[in-house]
């Protein structure tokens, strides 16, 4: 009798092809062969996939000595670099984590808040009234500005404007679905090749010409803040150059480097598809738009701005999931799992798990207050688990509730269109179908006109 779960017997090219439409995908899975199945999509080694809380523990369980994560991320993002919290695994990534964590978490980001507000309101003033517009290309141009500013901390206009452009050109290009299509070794032949990087159409051109358009501004910039030496320097880029591991060694150009480039990976197209599905559920909930606005002009707490990011998080997961490349054989829900396979938590399916939401379905942030808010939160996985738990998920909260704080305070959306938006696979994110469409009008009570001339336009041209 075998040992491993039950899964598609379809060939791996139509199991892959069925992958434009992950999340039901997932659910039809799901339901015709319970909460431990497999899959093979091309290109991958045999997958399971869980979708139980508890299940995804059993494999969590293996982060300290048993699964490479990073080795299964490493070849489709290779313009991260060698050193990559993303890509690593070991002691490699463990000496990053804490060089890393500092950074983003606690006193180092407790002065953003303002700052956030105030690059939100600069994007908020461009905005068209009473026409529909994309809410999601404005997001992007907000959390891109952020991670500029806080992250990068670049102060030169001129800098800001062409690394603004370069870095929405290699997030386009990178987020190519023909680059994750591409066998790894015609990819990592591309790559490398002076015959392919000469084909301008390639996804692999674009996105390593990006990459090194990029490289030339950061290193510059890692070596002129180097020689300030600003021991006060509150952006991430001024932290991580003061930063020290255990034996007293500072991280290398090229360390700091990978890093940027990893938060800028991990947090831009997820921050700013979390706002637009924050937003495309807001618009179609009523009632949860108006206690939300009443809880934030009573401005006593931000308990129920919590609870709404948190189910909007839950609700339309930014990520389908994250799988770990095992290193040992894993038991796993009564099954034996080869050493080899890439085991997955898949948080598309975990959220919708009705033993711990019931009625998953609904958008209900009070699920995540009151008495059922600890048994929702065993549940809630959209920045992971275990070891590698995202090392950002602290600013990514934080940008989440001051943005929506912020864009409520300004403005009233509306829904363009009443029916709800479909999940669309971008990349590796879930992202609303018609990026969030709405129409904005003057809050009443605004005061801060929208007609005030922002003092510095974030909203970035659309990269060439």
């Amino acid at each position: 009798m075998s040992l491993l779960p039950p899964g598609s017997r379809q060939p791996a090219l139509l199991q892959t092809m069925r992958m434009r439409d992950p999340v039901h995908y997932f659910a039809s899975l799901r339901r015709r062969y319970g909460p431990v199945f497999r899959m093979q999509l091309i290109g991958f080694p045999p997958q399971v996939v869980v979708s139980t809380a508890e299940l995804a523990a059993e494999i969590y369980s293996t982060d300290g000595d048993g699964n490479r994560a990073g080795a299964l991320r490493a070849g489709y993002v290779p313009w991260l670099g060698d050193y990559s919290l993303f890509t690593n695994d070991g002691e490699p990534w463990w000496r990053h984590r804490k060089l890393l964590s500092p950074a983003l978490h606690g006193r180092s980001i407790a002065s953003y808040p303002d700052l956030i507000a105030e690059i939100a309101a600069e994007d908020i003033r461009t905005w068209p009234l009473g026409r529909p517009f994309a809410l999601q290309e404005h997001m992007q141009a907000i959390t891109l500005e952020v991670t500029l500013r806080l992250v990068f901390g670049i102060r030169d206009v001129t800098q800001l404007a062409r690394l603004r452009t370069l870095l929405l050109t290699l997030s386009k290009a990178s987020g190519s679905p023909l680059l994750f299509l591409m066998p790894a070794r015609l990819r990592a032949w591309a790559e490398k090749s002076p015959l392919a990087m000469r084909v301008p159409v390639l996804p692999t051109t674009r996105t390593m010409k990006a990459s090194a358009a990029v490289d030339e501004i950061l290193f510059a910039e890692i070596a002129r803040r180097r020689d300030e030496e600003d021991g006060d320097a509150t952006d991430v880029l001024g932290r991580l150059l003061q930063a020290r591991d255990d034996e007293g060694r500072s991280m290398s150009d090229q360390e700091i480097r990978d890093e940027l480039l990893t938060l800028l990976e991990a947090g831009l197209e997820t921050t700013a598809t979390g706002l637009s599905w924050a937003f495309e559920r807001l618009m179609r909930s009523p009632d949860v738009l108006r206690r939300l606005q009443e809880e934030l002009a009573r401005g006593e707490d931000d308990s129920y701005l919590e609870a709404v990011v948190k189910e909007v998080l839950r609700l339309r997961p930014v990520i389908t999931g994250s799988g770990r490349l095992l290193d040992k054989p894993l038991r796993l829900g009564g099954y034996e799992i080869p050493a080899g396979w890439v085991a997955i938590p898949m948080f598309s399916l975990i959220h919708q798990d009705s033993e711990a939401y019931p009625d998953p379905e609904e958008f209900r942030p009070e699920r995540f207050l009151g008495e059922g808010a600890q048994a929702a939160q065993k549940s809630f996985l959209p920045f992971g688990g275990g070891r590698r738990y995202c090392v950002g998920a602290q600013l990514a909260m934080m940008e989440l509730k001051v943005i929506i704080r912020e864009v409520l305070r300004r403005v009233e959306l509306t829904a363009a269109d009443p029916a709800p938006e479909a999940q669309r696979m971008w990349h590796v994110t879930l992202v609303p179908g018609k990026r969030a469409v709405a129409v904005a009008r003057e809050q009443p009570l605004n005061r801060a006109p929208l007609s005030e001339e922002p003092r510095c336009p974030v909203h970035p041209a659309p990269p060439e």
